[in-house]
């Protein structure tokens, strides 16, 4: 395209390419004119522009690197206004929404240098929105791209595919949401031109030799949206910025090596707690001996540079023990699993309860039932539907042994909900075989690496305690990785220090039969998928040792629930009929209510749930409704009553607003001059149905009806 200038007496550029089927193209200095770098992205009719500002200022004092990445939905972009009825503007984000912004820092954050302290942020938002795919991808693509046009040392660029798979088994992207949802994969990968960088999926129990197919697929399918921003950095001429890493001074960390050699190795290897105990008692005796070395004024502007050297020749160590002696930090070898323990139904009131402990990281899980009115709405820029599903996952202070405030969820606890949510999706019953809206909570009481699958197994083992019929039980395991040069060395069940110190966190749940989700982080600049394809291997045996310990403590969901559980049952009624029940403004179901306690849940398909703790309750409901949905049927007896008498018959009523008519010649035997010789209205009368005419007028007898 040809270039043009803006206001600013800037060239609007534009690079494309083709994906799929579909114009990608990049365009720059259109909008944002005051951003380090703004990038406006567009994919068929979606349209989202990445924004990245970078400080000119390096932050000191801090121990992280200060990156945001956030993902704005907007309703106007999907032709929306909020079905709130109180709040029309966008407020907080949506759970939808942290979790995509957690999709697109996840890739992002490790293509930083280590050290760098320049305050970045990073805004996706989505200004138009094809409803035909989901626009996630294409918010990293701009993110991605945006952060390559600042100068700042980010070693992208990189890009990302959401895969699906057809019905004859081929690979697929930019499927619809409902072609996901109704699909047995849902994977996104994200990579870098050299490497795999993330992986995020939920699956029907689908294989590992699927699985690993589908990431090479994605791998090499990308590549394009790769090129292109790279051709776009190539035509802007980006001049690099300056920088300075914060990182402990050669000496530092040679004064510290010098001084931890021999105190590390095999004098730490021990069982958690007992090795965290170890190595909090050899810090504190490093920075005894430290500080008395250099003074106590000096050493307290040096402290924390001390002790991050300390941390990296602690982390230094378990590579070493790993990668040399194949010996972990708590003597584990490297497929083997840490000591577990579980319980269920710990907790009396609740409907379902589980406790499941993995070395030192445990999980108390709580399930709740409730009527299907109880399942939350969700209102978001892509969707309007229905959650009947709902994983809660809570991790404060105390369980890292910390005093920190309490506050609601952050990124973190609802990203690993999300992820534990997802394992048992798949194989929850359907709504017609379970009526409940489901809640399950889970509450970490210790960590020490993988709370989410720890919540994956609590969840599972709880939902079998509340007697939730599940297709299979899941379960969980994170598997790490050390790679030294081209040889990689795969961890089973990583704790914190092999998290902390490696270079992957891979999380897998699944089924006996096949995966059910998945969430992959890299530390390193890409890795190969065909050692991703290694790790799932790896991942299985983990999964199914697991499985064998979860199903020793339960091996079947409960055949009854907890006394405490509301009861709901279901039946069919004519769509028809669904506004008699209802009544007008809601009169009658509110009636049915009122006078049952039942809650009443109906469909559009006229399927009517009933839920109440009290089965006498149900059973009213239940025939009342009958009773104003039934449909007449020929030749059934009826009791009825008079409601009119005519001088050729008399109108009978024989259920809610129906109404039949009784001809004079078949009230009696015997020949009667006026129907008000043996009937009055209020009378009641038993009677046969005898013919419904072309009108749907109904022809009733008593006389036959004797």
């Amino acid at each position: 395209m040809s270039d043009i200038i803006n206001p600013f007496g800037k060239k609007i550029t534009t690079v494309e390419t083709e994906l799929f089927g579909r114009k990608l193209s990049l365009e720059i200095n259109r909008l944002g004119f005051r951003t380090t770098a703004s990038v406006l992205v567009t994919y068929g009719e979606t349209v989202v522009l990445g924004s990245a500002m970078v400080s000119q200022h390096r932050l000191t004092g801090m121990d992280y690197f200060p990156l945001s990445i956030d993902y704005e939905e907007k309703m106007y972009a999907a032709g929306k206004i909020s079905g709130s009825r109180f709040i029309k503007r966008e407020g907080r984000p949506s759970d939808d929404a942290i979790l995509i912004g957690r999709l697109i820092d996840r890739p992002i954050r490790p293509l930083w240098p280590k050290g760098y302290r320049h305050e970045v942020q990073g805004v996706a938002t989505v200004l138009s929105l094809d409803p035909t795919f989901r626009p996630d991808v294409i918010a990293m693509i701009a993110m991605s791209a945006a952060f390559s046009l600042t100068g700042a040392p980010f070693d992208g660029p990189v890009a990302a595919l959401r895969v699906g798979l057809n019905e004859d088994g081929t690979f697929a992207a930019f499927m619809t949401n409902e072609q996901y949802d109704n699909g047995d994969l849902d994977l996104v990968v994200a990579a870098t031109q050299d490497g795999v960088m993330m992986v995020e999926a939920g699956a029907s129990e689908v294989s590992e030799e699927v699985i690993a197919k589908a990431i090479t697929w994605a791998f090499k399918e990308m590549q394009p949206a790769i090129a292109i921003q790279k051709e776009l950095v190539k035509k802007v001429k980006v001049v690099m910025q300056e920088y300075e890493l914060d990182l402990p001074k050669e000496e530092i960390q040679k004064e510290v090596d010098e001084w931890v050699d021999g105190k590390l190795g095999h004098k730490l290897r021990a069982v958690y707690p007992e090795r965290n105990e170890l190595v909090k008692s050899l810090r504190a005796d490093f920075h005894e001996v430290l500080e008395a070395k250099h003074g106590e004024e000096v050493y307290k502007e040096l402290r924390s540079k001390y002790d991050e050297a300390f941390e990296l020749a602690v982390h230094k160590d378990v590579r070493a023990g790993i990668i040399k002696d194949g010996i972990r930090p708590d003597g584990r070898k490297l497929t083997e699993i840490r000591t577990l323990s579980s319980e269920v139904g710990v907790l009396p009131r609740v409907h379902g309860s589980s406790i499941f402990t993995r070395g030192m990281t445990q999980a108390l899980n709580i399930v709740t039932l409730a009527p299907l009115s109880y399942s939350q709405i969700v209102d978001t820029m892509e969707r309007d539907s229905e959650r009947r599903y709902m994983h809660h996952y809570n991790a404060p202070g105390y369980t890292v042994g910390e005093v920190r405030r309490l506050s609601g969820p952050g990124r973190r606890e609802i990203g690993h909900g999300y992820l534990a949510e997802r394992a048992l999706a798949a194989v929850l019953p359907d709504e017609v075989t379970f009526p409940y809206a489901i809640r399950s909570v889970t509450e970490i009481m210790s960590q020490n690496g993988s709370t989410s699958m720890a919540a994956t197994c609590s969840s599972t083992l709880a939902l079998m305690d509340a007697g939730v019929p599940l297709k299979a039980p899941v379960s969980g395991i994170a598997m790490g990785l050390m790679l030294e040069k081209d040889t990689p060395y795969i961890l089973s069940d990583i704790a914190d220090a092999e998290d902390f110190a490696g270079d992957m966190d891979f999380k897998v749940t699944g089924t006996e039969k096949g995966i059910t989700a998945l969430q992959m982080d890299m530390k390193v600049h890409g890795l190969k998928p065909e050692i991703l394809a290694s790790t799932l291997e790896q991942a299985k045996e983990g999964r199914k040792h697991i499985l064998k310990h979860m199903l020793s403590v339960i091996d079947t969901p409960r055949k009854s629930l907890s006394p405490y559980a509301p009861r709901v049952e279901s039946i069919k009624i004519n769509p028809d009929k669904i506004r008699d029940v209802i009544g007008k403004g809601g009169e009658m179901i509110n009636k049915i209510i009122a006078e049952t306690g039942a809650d009443i849940d109906i469909k559009d398909d006229g399927t009517v749930f009933i839920a109440s703790p009290d089965q006498a309750s149900i059973e009213a409901t239940k025939k009342w409704i009958e009773q104003l949905t039934k449909e007449p049927e020929v030749g059934t007896l009826y009791e009825g009553t008079v409601v009119k008498i005519m001088d050729f018959g008399a109108f009978v009523n024989i259920m809610p607003g129906i109404d039949g008519m009784v001809h004079v010649s078949e009230i009696a035997e015997q020949r009667i001059g006026h129907p008000s010789e043996v009937l009055k209205e209020g009378e009641k009368v038993t009677v046969k149905l005898m013919a419904i005419d072309e009108k749907g007028r109904l022809n009733l007898s008593i006389k036959k009806a004797k």
